[in-house]
């Protein structure tokens, strides 16, 4: 085989071995995603937990005896079944213990309020409750697998009779979906539980531990796309004292103060002092400045609308069912698991039945056995086939008094039976026995007949054991939506330079425009007849032509009268107008939008009624007989901006007056009786709130 040959035979072997990076890729990516979303991150529908809590779980019944047991074994004896080391299991441990519902903890073990760690596991100490022995175990009903190194068995899923993932609550991100289920109340649950089972609708709504209010009008059942706005439950204490007594769910006191004073330094409100005095329960008093002008309630919208005392959280509802995720909702989560329950009692009753069955058999056998004498029948045979054969021929006359054919297994138990058993064998007792057996069956008989009942009586006896204590924290209510420029502290003041065409509430040596927060905006309408709104700044420039800037507060309606001229010497209109649906930073053009366009009269009014009655002077070069026109604004109809407006007069105007107040039988004076001055380009920031004007012929 020559050179070239070996390089051919080689090349190919190489291609044969080459593995793409995007079969790889595509491959090893999708078992990565599978094995975080059905063995890390989302709860199986059958018991609500996920892996490592399930783990944990049932390593605390391997070593359960009563006794509390420190949390550092508990976490060494999961490790036997979960992969992922101590800390996973410690972090989810300590979280399943805080619920305060399958485990009785002994210790610290953190503070769900103010967001304290639990001590380490050496210190502390877990048990199972009662009500987790009596609702999450049967290993009779259980399903089994070997553990991840096949060294020891493990539950597929806990035998739950009770809906613990609404309970309790879960949150989990996987590769390419997430799940968030919020908590629900435990005696809520098993009250819908049995709704469920009588055919009625159910609607859930969640309650927290941290108890706060919940407005759940867009819950959506939990499904994906719902969403829930939670607030915390504040208290007045005097004017400007606030306590904070609750707080919303999944924010503790540290993060809430953090967020109070974050606000205070973006200047949306103004705080004099956070203390936080909680210990056993939540207490953050929070004062306000008694220079802030704030009453009570608005003081409480603010902490709402620039604070963490409102969060909102968006529900996911993902669960693992027939080894897939699904994404449903908190009712249909409720049914499964109400059936689901229901179906596990079922089982239950008939393994009782069955093992009930199986002792009125042998209690049976073992009656007629000794009474019938059939074990002296034995002593002549020699070999254990005949004394087998010689047992089988006693009971023969017996056979159809039993519920089950009589098999060799019975034969050998009877066979077991000691001697000191046979002497003191007591019929009566025997009978007696029997005669419970018999009772139990028919009730198990009855149980299994009636299920639904059966399944009802459950939850009731589950509420009332443990429902003790566990009344709803979390207040429902319907909130409305709060404007942050209505609970913004008007705590900055906006100044204008009109030289240079500033605007801003950090000029401070300007001209004092009025009061204003940082989150208002401001409105600029020019001498050529546009307008437009912005964002509050620090500093921003306006243009140097401004005839009108003040703040703007869309919930405050106001009537702006305007003349104007089209053009350099065109006619003249006037218009009353409103300005509404504003797009900031948007040029809008409250004239004609000719060339040369000039305003000649501008004034506002917050009261629609009010409007301004002026005399409009023509030139005394056109030599007309009438140079003063009468014009009153509230001739006009109120418009929008874009509206063109009437017209006035087609010639030349020299000045615009205000008319004087005079009696109805007194003539107009003809002298000027401006409120400005006739050539004045500036206008008024000086005027009363309720009124601006300006007045421009140059």
């Amino acid at each position: 085989m020559d050179e070239e040959e070996q390089q051919e035979i080689q090349s190919q072997t190489i291609k044969t071995d080459v593995t793409h990076v995007s079969d790889m890729y595509s491959e090893w990516f999708m078992d990565y995603a599978s094995y975080v979303i059905l063995e890390r991150a989302v709860p199986h529908l059958n018991d609500g937990l996920k892996p490592v809590q399930r783990r944990i779980l049932h390593s605390m019944k391997d070593l359960d005896d009563g006794r509390y047991n420190k949390v550092a074994n508990l976490i060494g004896h999961t490790m036997k079944y979960h992969p992922h080391g101590d800390a996973s299991i410690g972090d989810a441990l300590v979280q399943i213990g805080q619920k305060e519902l399958l485990i009785d903890t002994q210790g610290n073990w953190g503070n769900v309020f103010t967001g304290d760690s639990s001590a380490a596991p050496r210190y502390i100490e877990a048990r199972l409750t009662k009500f987790a022995l009596d609702v999450a175990f049967n290993t009779k009903t259980t399903i089994w697998a070997l553990s991840y190194d096949g060294r020891n068995k493990e539950p597929v899923t806990l035998p739950m009779k009770f809906p613990m993932l609404l309970a309790q609550g879960v949150e989990g991100i996987a590769v390419g979906l997430s799940t968030k289920v919020m908590p629900h109340n435990f005696n809520e649950l098993l009250d819908a539980s049995i709704d469920v089972l009588r055919g009625k609708e159910t609607h859930l709504i969640p309650d927290f531990p941290t108890g706060g209010l919940i407005d759940a009008s867009d819950y959506n059942r939990g499904h994906r796309g719902g969403k829930i706005r939670v607030r915390a439950k504040i208290e007045v204490v005097k004017k400007n004292l606030l306590k904070i007594v609750e707080i919303p769910f999944n924010t503790t006191t540290t993060s809430l103060i953090d967020s109070i004073l974050s606000a205070n330094e973006k200047q949306k409100i103004k705080i004099q002092r956070v203390d936080d005095n909680t210990a056993e329960n939540v207490e953050i008093m929070v004062q306000f400045p008694t220079s802030s002008g704030y009453s009570s309630e608005q003081s409480i919208q603010a902490l709402y609308k620039f604070t963490d005392c409102e969060v909102s959280i968006s529900p996911n509802a993902c669960v693992i069912h027939d080894e897939k995720p699904v994404f449903t909702n908190v009712d249909e989560l409720l049914k499964l698991s109400t059936f689901e329950t229901k179906g596990l009692l079922q089982r239950e009753l008939e393994i009782r039945l069955s093992e009930l069955e199986e002792k009125w058999h042998f209690a049976s056998l073992e009656k007629i056995f000794i009474e019938k004498r059939i074990y002296r029948r034995i002593e002549e045979e020699e070999t254990w086939e005949g004394v087998i054969a010689t047992v089988e021929r006693g009971l023969d006359p017996y056979r159809k008094l039993f519920k089950r054919a009589i098999v060799h297994e019975d034969l050998l138990r009877l066979l077991e039976i000691r001697i000191k058993r046979i002497s003191k064998f007591n019929s009566f007792q025997a009978e007696e026995q029997i005669r419970g057996f018999e009772d139990e069956i028919e009730e198990v008989k009855n149980d299994l007949a009636h299920l639904t009942k059966f399944t009802i009586r459950y939850f009731k006896r589950i509420k009332k054991q443990y429902g003790s204590g566990r009344d709803r924290k979390t207040i429902v209510d319907s909130f409305s939506t709060i404007s942050a420029a209505a609970v913004a502290m008007s705590n900055a003041v906006l100044y204008l330079n009109r030289q240079d065409g500033f605007a801003g509430y950090g000029l401070k040596k300007d001209i004092e425009i009025e009061k204003c927060s940082t989150l208002d905006d401001i409105v600029v309408f020019r001498r050529n007849g546009t307008m437009f709104v912005s964002k509050i700044q620090e500093k921003s420039f306006i243009g140097k032509n401004s005839l009108y800037v003040a703040v703007f507060r869309k919930e405050v309606k106001r009537t702006y009268s305007l003349i104007y001229r089209d053009g350099k010497n065109g006619t003249v209109y006037g218009k009353r107008f409103q300005v509404s649906g504003i797009t900031r930073d948007r040029e809008y053009e409250l004239t004609k939008g000719s060339p040369g366009t000039r305003v000649l009269f501008f004034a506002w009014h917050e009261d629609d009624r009010v409007a301004d009655k002026l005399l409009v002077h023509l030139d005394s070069e056109l030599k007309l007989r009438k140079l003063i026109l009468e014009f009153d604004f509230s001739s006009l109809a109120i418009k929008g901006r874009g509206s063109i407006g009437n017209i006035i007069t087609k010639h030349k105007v020299s000045k615009i007056v205000r008319a004087p107040k005079v009696d109805s039988n007194q003539e107009l004076p003809v002298k000027d009786s401006s409120i400005l001055s006739p050539k004045s380009d500036k206008p008024n920031f000086n005027d009363k709130p309720s009124e601006q004007s300006m007045l421009d012929l140059d």
